[in-house]
């Protein structure tokens, strides 16, 4: 059970995928709503506070909002706080999932973020043969996202407490993203609620370019619901290339190219190029490093920071140059 004020570390997640044998496995299913300790190699059912499928229960939502909780606004001088929402890619079983949180959890850490992570896990095998599969698996549990995430805590949103909403999706992860808040604004019973997030980060993001563009209509929910979008892009990536075997036929990939140059204002491109290039050496021992490698670098994890935190200008965070229409990651110093 989550205590904060104990030695033991929580992990928090909430996932959709079904359980077998008393394990979690490949296909959509129930959400499990977990507390997983730091001590703990994977994730399982046997981890969830409450009941499988339902509402986010209040026992593991106050721990979350607790962990979240990291100063007071010193305008309102009312508790402030900061909770991001992990989603991860195709081909990221529950154990890497669980890893990733971790590094994103530190990254952030070392950074100087005080606010809670969260991971949103769905189905996606092991395999990267299941391409088409994972992605028929994101679209049918995107709805969870908004449904048991995202709108539990806009329900627990009060005006003493102001905790802000963040999402960083990797890879697939952008397009379960997208599909959650397309579904979402189709749905008049949660249409009519207000809900939004703060900063939406994307890398690797697995999802067409021409897509996020300001007139497409499957992406207008994403950019109406979030104060600002930052798709982090590298055209070094070889797992979006269109060269790769299992992406014949798609269309070139926002975290490959970038957004198209027809978009709103709140949306905005970082190249990561030049600064994986620099710095690639550093990444040569993980598999598919051009696509993974933000999870092991601090200068990212300080971009997202501040980014984070929202009261620095775009144009002015310390790990970028260049201008709006042009932002750059780089090593400051």
């Amino acid at each position: 059970m989550p205590d904060h004020k104990g030695d033991q570390q929580w992990n928090y997640v909430f996932s959709a995928r079904r359980v077998r044998q008393g394990a979690f496995d490949d296909e959509p299913g129930s959400t499990y709503f977990l507390a997983v300790p730091d001590n703990a190699g994977d994730i399982g059912p046997d981890q969830r506070i409450g009941a499988a499928g339902g509402n986010m229960p209040d026992k593991w939502a106050n721990a979350v909002l607790a962990e979240a909780r990291s100063g007071v606004n010193p305008r309102t001088g009312q508790p402030k706080g900061d909770i991001v929402i992990y989603i991860h890619g195709f081909n990221t079983p529950t154990a890497t999932m669980l890893q990733r949180h971790r590094l994103i959890k530190k990254g952030l850490g070392d950074q100087g973020y005080k606010g809670s992570v969260v991971s949103f896990d769905w189905p996606s095998a092991a395999s990267a043969l299941n391409y088409l599969e994972d992605r028929s698996d994101a679209k049918t549990s995107a709805r969870l996202l908004v449904d048991a995430g995202i709108s539990g805590f806009a329900a627990r949103q009060t005006q003493d407490c102001e905790i802000n909403l963040h999402i960083l999706a990797h890879s697939m992860g952008s397009y379960v993203l997208r599909e959650a808040f397309d579904d979402a604004d189709d749905r008049p019973a949660v249409a009519a609620t207000s809900w939004s997030v703060s900063q939406i980060m994307l890398i690797s993001g697995d999802i067409s370019a021409s897509s996020m563009g300001s007139d497409n209509p499957k992406t207008s929910s994403l950019y109406r619901h979030c104060v600002r979008l930052t798709n982090y892009h590298n055209p070094f990536d070889s797992v979006l290339s269109l060269s790769n075997i299992k992406r014949v036929g798609v269309s070139p990939r926002a975290g490959r190219i970038g957004l198209p140059d027809v978009r709103p204002s709140k949306a905005v491109n970082v190249d990561c190029g030049a600064h994986y290039n620099a710095h690639k050496d550093a990444f040569d021992h993980l598999n598919n490093d051009d696509h993974i490698w933000y999870f092991y670098d601090q200068t990212f994890m300080r971009d997202a920071f501040e980014t984070i935190e929202g009261h620095v200008d775009r144009n002015e965070i310390t790990t970028r140059i260049g201008t709006h229409s042009q932002l750059m990651l780089r090593k400051p110093g």
